[in-house]
C-alpha cells in the first residue's frame, strides 16, 4: 500500500484534536495555530482550520448504495482484539 497525504479544513482544532487524536487514537505530528498533523492509520492527515466544505446535492451510486459527494473513508479492521495472559 501507498502512503497519502490528504488535507481539508476543519472547523477548529480542539474538537478536531479530539476526535482524531483522543476518540480514533492518531498520533499527532507537527502543528501550527492554525494546522495539524495526524498519522492516520499509517497516511498522513493535514487539517487546517477554515471554512469547511459542505456536501452537495450530488450522490453518486457504488455498488447500488448512494454516497454524497464529496466524501472520503478509511477502511478500518472490525477484528475484535484478543486479550491474552
Amino acid at each position: 500500500m501507498k502512503i497519502f497525504h490528504l488535507a481539508y479544513t476543519v472547523k477548529d482544532l480542539d474538537s478536531t484534536r479530539q476526535f482524531y487524536g483522543e476518540l480514533l487514537g492518531c498520533e499527532e505530528g507537527r502543528s501550527a495555530d492554525t494546522w495539524v498533523d495526524y498519522n492516520f492509520f499509517g497516511h498522513q492527515l493535514s487539517l487546517h482550520v477554515g471554512e469547511v466544505v459542505r456536501r452537495n446535492k450530488t450522490n453518486s451510486q457504488v455498488d447500488s448504495i448512494t454516497v454524497p459527494m464529496p466524501h472520503c473513508l478509511s477502511h478500518l479492521s472490525t477484528a475484535t482484539p484478543r486479550i491474552t495472559g
